[in-house]
C-alpha cells in the first residue's frame, strides 16, 4: 500500500488519510481513540499520511 500511495502522490493526487488500527488492542480503545482524532484534528489534518493506531505508546 504504502508503494502504491507514493507513486498516485507523485501524480499529483491526493488521498483523504489512512489510519492502520493494531487490533490487539480492545474495541472500545480503537473506538476511544477515533473519537479522540475526530474531536482533536482539524480538516485535512491526515491528508496524504498514512497514521498507525494508537498514536501513542
Amino acid at each position: 500500500m504504502p508503494r502504491h500511495l507514493a507513486d498516485h502522490l507523485s501524480q499529483g493526487n491526493h488521498f483523504p488519510g489512512i489510519l492502520v488500527i493494531d487490533f490487539e488492542q480492545s474495541m472500545g480503545q480503537i473506538i476511544e481513540e477515533l473519537i479522540t482524532i475526530a474531536g482533536a484534528s482539524f480538516d485535512e489534518e491526515y491528508q496524504d499520511r498514512i497514521e498507525y493506531l494508537p498514536l501513542t505508546s
